[in-house]
């Protein structure tokens, strides 16, 4: 099992030791933008230009950094995993009806879900035409097909809403389609772009899939136990759009029979699964702290991966970034 590292200082991963590299991602970030028609840049830069925790970039360039040096070609892959998240972002905002993400209005909340719509769909084909820049139709065919999977995963998601037959099998099924590929190519690519065997970028991809899925669990919890002010987006979008996620379904596998018919009944009138209801059921609690575990234990094995990478602090990085996310877990049971 991996070592407890200290929590990091100043987000998510230690923007000091890849500073200059995450300044020439955003700055190719924003110079997508004229890659638009004139007419659409405006648009295409109130997205490229909102900040980010730029984490899937950020793991690229670990991970290049960690087996033998950062490359043109991690950036460019920092990129376009940033702008097919950045597509997804614009998406999710219309399935849910979220009027707020890191601070500022989304941009159906500005334009309409039509014109956001087509948005994202412009973002997620200019990320598919930058990927054809690798030499390898390999990369290209693996940077699309985690874009399919990510737009699949929304679509079962979506369709799977107030369904009492979900499972906690669909579950990961989906949250690995709609989260964990794009960390897990973003990992596993890297790997690849660096040179290594397709055993050790097949172990990084699964650190990306792994830290991913619990990235996605501790979204889900949040979305219960946050605060939108510190957040900064609009949550209990999951509640009020009956998106079954692992501590609904904890809580529907634990509650007693009564309190479980009453859950089910809302879920089958497609009733909102509101805050008040769910904290009225004394396995509430339990159902948000099983959830931690299970991201918890996920943390623990995708630390475990990067025992194939030399000593160094591009690792100690990787290794930090699970130490963090296993910090902001533990906040969701308070």
């Amino acid at each position: 099992m991996a070592t407890t590292q200290p929590p990091l200082r100043d987000g998510i991963f230690p923007r000091l030791l890849i500073r200059r590299e995450l300044e020439r991602v955003e700055s190719s970030i924003r110079a997508q933008i004229h890659a638009f028609d004139p007419a659409v840049e405006p648009y295409v830069g109130y997205i490229c230009d909102t900040p980010g925790k730029r984490i899937r970039p950020a793991l690229s360039i670990l991970v290049g950094g960690a087996c033998g040096g950062v490359s043109v070609d991690h950036i460019k892959l920092g990129v376009i995993v940033e702008l097919i998240h950045m597509a997804t972002l614009v998406h999710d905002d219309i399935i849910d009806g979220a009027e707020t993400r890191r601070m500022e209005p989304t941009a159906n909340a500005k334009w309409g879900n039509s014109l956001s719509v087509l948005l994202g769909d412009a973002l997620f084909s200019h990320a598919l035409t930058l990927a054809t820049d690798f030499d390898s139709i390999d990369i290209c065919r693996r940077v699309g097909r985690a874009a399919r999977d990510v737009c699949q995963g929304e679509i079962i998601q979506t369709q799977r809403r107030f369904d009492l037959t979900f499972t906690k099998e669909d579950y990961f099924k989906v949250i690995g389609m709609k989260t964990g590929a794009l960390f897990a190519i973003a990992t596993g690519i890297a790997a690849t772009l660096s040179g290594l065997d397709e055993e050790s970028a097949e172990r990084l991809h699964a650190y990306g899939m792994k830290l991913g899925t619990a990235y996605q669990i501790y979204d889900d919890c949040l979305d219960l136990v946050g605060s939108e002010d510190r957040v900064g987006k609009t949550l209990r979008t999951d509640l009020l759009k009956g998106k079954l996620t692992l501590p609904i379904l904890n809580l529907l596998e634990t509650a007693s029979e009564s309190q479980r018919i009453k859950l089910n009944r809302r879920i089958l009138n497609q009733e909102p699964l509101d805050l008040p209801v769910l904290l009225g059921i004394a396995e509430y609690a339990g159902a948000v702290e099983s959830a931690v575990d299970t991201a918890l234990r996920l943390i623990d094995e995708c630390r475990d991966a990067l025992d194939l990478l030399a000593p160094s602090p591009y690792r100690n990085a990787l290794d930090q970034i699970g130490g963090y996310l296993a910090g902001l877990l533990q906040q969701c049971r308070k």
